[in-house]
């Protein structure tokens, strides 16, 4: 079930959100094209034949190193670079956010002042 890994050219290892417990297998399932409950069944028998702490320990480890599956596909390297430095920092994410979103205010602040000044002469502009 792969919703978005045929739109991007290169697949990326990311923890799934539709997961049992952290989406670690169903993401390495999804990532390699492998059945989610053949994956599964193999972390089982490693967990009974490792002696149990060795595959828990790395499983965790995984689950916490892994990225979440992101909710929408990329559609551009911008919206990916966005993503990755949320997943990072989400305080950053929001101030590239906050950043982003005075510089269209200030443009859309120059744009009404100039349609909105006296000089701004419409009938001139419309009947030419």
């Amino acid at each position: 079930m792969r919703r978005f890994h045929d739109r991007i050219p290169d697949r990326r290892l990311y923890r799934s959100r539709n997961g049992k417990l952290l989406g670690v297998c169903r993401g390495i399932a999804e990532y390699f094209d492998l059945p989610v409950s053949g994956t599964r069944v193999v972390v089982i028998i490693l967990l009974f034949v490792s002696g149990f702490w060795p595959v828990v320990v790395l499983y965790f480890v995984a689950g916490l190193l892994m990225k979440p599956e992101p909710v929408i596909p990329f559609y551009g390297n911008g919206e990916e670079e966005f993503y990755n430095s949320y997943i990072h920092s989400k305080t950053g994410g929001i101030d590239r956010l906050r950043r982003h979103y005075e510089t269209l205010e200030r443009r859309l602040q120059r744009l009404e002042h100039t349609v909105t000044s006296k000089e701004y002469d419409w009938d001139d502009r419309l009947n030419t």
